[in-house]
């Protein structure tokens, strides 16, 4: 008889404690996401979208797929290298088979991203928006691209030659380099050659051309063409050029903060490093000689298939920068029409924001509408003598930002300016370290996420003071306070004066400064403890309805859904009679329609001229509950980070919500399904269905809005009159809840708050009130002078006044 050993009985012990994962339902991470990235490639065969757009989706694809690269893949290569891998919890993979899967997928997706390039310039080409090539330049292009290299590239580039006493150089992640054979003059072996394209100059050159036509060639296009001449007596034998992609998956927190260092002096120690981490994949655009390219593939420890070749231009980021270039007769016929975010029609712009937003929460909706609205607000707070402080959460901030502006504007007229700015934010750490650093220099106090936990919600909060209440206004979004990115990616932000979520506000604000990340909230969900359990009451409370017999529905609209305790809990309520349905921008992790397991639930995604960024949780079949949020179902953001999740309160809020979304339902056009084998594939329509675009109809709607608003009539003193209730769409209105079943939606009154000792500061000059000044005193423009220097100037402006009665 077998005794068992100590060894099987622990595992027999482990199963009856934790039952094996069901795999039927789930996907892996990483396969999903290329799938997404498929999709957006999709966009670029779509022969419905103007041709230069789609020749901006391929540059797109590439962009994405070297992010994937760089953080998902470099990062899995890592653990590849554990003797112990960690196991996938969605498919059951370890990170060798996770990384092996990946690498199999890419040469179909970037022989697909090959052709339609190729295809789509040549289209271009026919139309007059021409690259010129080194094998097909005419005499007077070649004499051009001559003249060009001598006076201006020549003098710039460094060319090395790789031999035993030159060892092989460190190649920046990202960077473009020449690579080439060289034949020496000596009896000695082949060498290598290797020039850096320089960052520092323009990569397109553009080339005389007749009317009406766009003629360039590339930097790196410049310099084959001149080679021969780059490398003395050596001749070059062959020529690619050449990109490594390295691991940028960096823990900053995990490298430690040296003692006495300052936090942003450690991220950019970090920035630095992830320049030379582990190459990832090397991509070759031309031709080597395969003694050439083993040389550079031994060097950077790369095996075979992490080596792609190509025959187009590595890095197609030039794209964005000839759109300006087009000729004028082209333009309608090769880009989008232009699209201006249009005004809300609840908003008037000619009143006071604040007021407004008193009387009524708004609800902004990006890029369809402005987010003039919100950036008018802040820059009017930081000219209010009522308004006291000024708190924000800042993740990705534009390199030109109007918001950032008015904050040091507050702090330079004497408000409390708080920012949380997050320095981690992958790839954009570089421009938040520099405003971080303008910040702390206007007198704005600045603070960093906890370790360990990025700050990811979008949270602003402005405090005013009228006698001896203090009022709080809440701006809340599900993406970035960033003025580019707002006429890009489809987001919401709620301006609210709501009690309640300002206090809300009022906590969390004061537990990111004392670094307490468990805070108790009666209306925000927050991560890393409480968003994740508001989703689970949510769909408990639609699993019961279901089990009871009554009608259970769940919508969500998110960028990915990989959180594994999430994927089950959906399943379980698909089970029970709930329907699901979600709008999945990218990774999806369940997979729907599986029998007995997710056949109730739907995923549909949309990719198209703008990005969908929206996070929306909506529960009831009359989604009498709808909060908006920063977080993906992703563990990272739900356990992981902070992240919040508000409720959408105002009745004609919530119906704008119901109806923008129901809109996204209905797309027929950009939408995909996903299926039960986890691909997408095109919506169906039903017979005499008529085509239905989400994005084109949310811009006709905002167009249509803003031309139906009443013109505003500006009074020399307006009567101090409410506003009248904004118009709510026809959709059906229901009672707002709050996921918490012990709290009532009813906004409670607000504490009557004790008066604080202050500071005294000087009153701000009557010209810095809440309308701009046509012009400004020294003491607010632009560029200051130092403080000591502005209060000195103040000083004297007081005395001025006083001796000669006088203010100018």
């Amino acid at each position: 008889m077998h005794m068992p050993s100590k060894i099987e009985k622990k595992q027999a012990a482990a199963k009856l404690r934790k039952p094996p994962r069901d795999f039927s339902y789930t996907q892996n991470r990483e396969l999903s996401w290329l799938r997404f990235d498929n999709r957006v490639l999709d966009e670029a065969f779509d022969e419905t979208v103007p041709l230069f757009e789609r020749l901006k989706f391929v540059s797109i694809f590439e962009s994405n797929l070297d992010e994937f690269l760089m953080v998902r893949v470099g990062g899995l290569s890592d653990l590849a290298e554990l003797k112990k891998q960690p196991v996938d919890n969605k498919s059951n993979m370890t990170a060798s088979e996770q990384v092996d899967a990946v690498m199999a997928e890419m040469p179909g997706l970037l022989t697909r991203w090959e052709t339609i390039f190729k295809s789509i310039e040549g289209k271009l080409d026919a139309l007059g928006v021409h690259r010129a090539r080194i094998d097909s330049l005419t005499p007077e292009e070649r004499t051009f691209v001559t003249r060009y290299f001598q006076a201006y590239v020549s003098p710039v580039i460094s060319p090395l030659v790789i031999d035993p006493r030159h060892p092989f150089p460190n190649l920046r992640n990202g960077a473009l380099y020449l690579a080439c054979g060289l034949d020496g003059a000596t009896d000695e072996e082949s060498l290598l050659g290797l020039i850096e394209i320089p960052a520092s100059m323009n990569r397109v050159v553009e080339i005389p051309s007749p009317t009406g036509t766009y003629s360039y060639i590339l930097l790196e296009d410049v310099i084959l063409a001149c080679l021969d001449s780059c490398f003395g007596s050596y001749k070059p034998l062959d020529r690619a050029l050449i990109r490594v992609t390295r691991n940028a998956d960096i823990d900053p927190d995990g490298e430690g903060v040296e003692e006495e260092e300052d936090y942003r002096q450690h991220m950019k120690r970090i920035l630095k490093k992830r320049l030379r981490l582990q190459p990832v994949v090397l991509a070759v655009s031309g031709s080597l000689e395969k003694a050439t390219l083993k040389t550079i593939r031994k060097a950077l420890e790369l095996s075979r298939r992490s080596v792609f070749t190509c025959d187009i231009p590595l890095d197609l980021g030039y794209v964005f920068g000839i759109e300006g270039k087009i000729p004028e007769h082209l333009r309608n016929e090769l880009l989008f029409t232009p699209f201006r975010p249009q005004s809300n029609p609840n908003i008037d712009m000619t009143r006071s924001i604040r007021e407004q937003v008193l009387q009524h929460d708004k609800l902004l909706f990006y890029p369809y509408e402005a987010m003039n609205p919100f950036l008018d607000l802040v820059h009017e707070a930081a000219y209010d003598p009522e308004c006291i402080s000024l708190r924000i959460t800042l993740y990705r901030v534009a390199k030109q930002s109007r918001l950032c502006e008015s904050l040091i504007d507050a702090a330079e007229n004497g408000k409390e300016v708080t920012v949380l700015m997050e320095l981690r934010a992958r790839f954009d750490e570089q421009n938040n370290i520099e405003w971080a650093e303008r910040l702390e220099e206007a007198g704005c106090t600045v603070i960093y996420g906890s370790e360990g936990f990025k700050c990811h919600s979008k949270i602003c909060q402005l405090t005013y003071r009228e006698g001896m209440a203090l009022t709080r206004l809440t701006l809340l979004g599900t993406g970035n306070f960033n003025e580019k990115t707002a006429k890009l990616y489809s987001d919401f932000m709620l301006m609210t004066a709501h009690p309640g979520i300002g206090e809300d506000a009022n906590l969390f604000f004061r537990n990111l400064s004392l670094g307490n990340l468990r805070g108790d909230y009666r209306f925000l969900g927050v991560a890393p403890v409480g968003l994740k359990p508001l989703i689970m009451r949510g769909l408990d409370r639609e699993i019961q309805r279901a089990l009871a017999g009554e009608l259970a529905r769940v919508f969500f609209k998110l960028n990915s859904l990989t959180d594994r305790e999430v994927i089950d809990k959906i399943a379980e309520a698909s089970c029970a009679g709930v329907r699901v349905d979600m709008i999945i921008r990218g990774i999806s992790c369940l997979k729907p329609g599986v029998p007995g397991k997710t056949e109730n639930v739907y995923v549909r995604s949309i990719v198209g001229r703008f990005l969908e960024h929206a996070r929306v949780y909506a529960f009831g079949v009359d989604s009498d509950m709808i909060y908006l949020s920063s977080a993906d179902m992703m563990t990272r953001n739900t356990e992981h980070r902070v992240e919040i999740a508000f409720p959408v309160l105002d009745p004609t809020c919530r119906a704008l919500v119901h109806e923008y979304m129901g809109m996204q339902l209905r797309d027929n056009v950009k939408a995909r399904s996903l299926t039960s084998d986890g691909t997408w594939v095109p919506v169906e329509r039903a017979e005499g269905e008529k085509p239905f675009n989400s994005q084109e109809a949310l811009l006709e709607r905002a167009y249509r809005n803003a031309e139906a608003a009443p013109e505003p009539v500006i009074e020399a003193k307006p009567a101090p009159e409410p506003e009248p209730q904004p118009v709510a769409p026809k959709v059906q209105k229901v009672q707002a809840t709050v996921i918490e079943p012990d709290l009532e939606s009813e906004p409670e009154p607000a504490p009557q708050p004790q008066p604080q000792p202050q500071t005294a500061k000087p009153a701000p000059h009557a010209s810095a009130r809440r309308e701009k000044p046509a012009g400004k005193t020294k003491a607010i423009e632009r560029h200051r002078p130092g403080r000591v220097r502005m209060g000195l100037g103040l000083i004297g402006l007081g005395l001025k006044t006083l001796i000669t009665g006088k203010t100018k």
